[in-house]
């Protein structure tokens, strides 16, 4: 079983969640921070809970193709989570281009329209 979190729900309720969150995992459930990079202290949570699973919120994936910015915070991001043995997901992959720049900083895994 994946159970997905937001970002902003964990950072919110920080404090109510940690227990529950570490008792599910406990119980073998994978637990993924859905809307990643939306929030506030994102990379706090990224060690403060047991989290397996990484989706980048679509917010980071619609200009990837058309902006070098853009990819120059998303490489470091996906090689942070891979460093920490996490799976990272892309939400809102639509392009082929998208797709090429997503395997360009490392992310394989996508979810989206393409």
């Amino acid at each position: 079983i994946k159970l997905e979190i937001t970002e902003t729900a964990v950072m919110t309720h920080r404090a109510a969640l940690t227990p529950v969150l570490d008792a599910l995992s406990d119980r073998g459930i994978n637990l993924g921070l859905d809307d990643f990079g939306t929030g506030h202290s994102s990379l706090s949570a990224l060690y403060q809970f047991p989290i397996r699973v990484l989706k980048l919120d679509r917010s980071f994936i619609v200009d990837l193709d058309r902006s070098e910015s853009m990819r120059a915070i998303l490489a470091p991001i996906v090689a942070l989570a891979g460093n920490l043995n996490l799976e990272v997901i892309a939400e809102g992959v639509e392009t082929e281009a998208q797709r090429t720049q997503l395997q360009a900083v490392g992310c394989r895994l996508a979810q989206g329209y393409l």
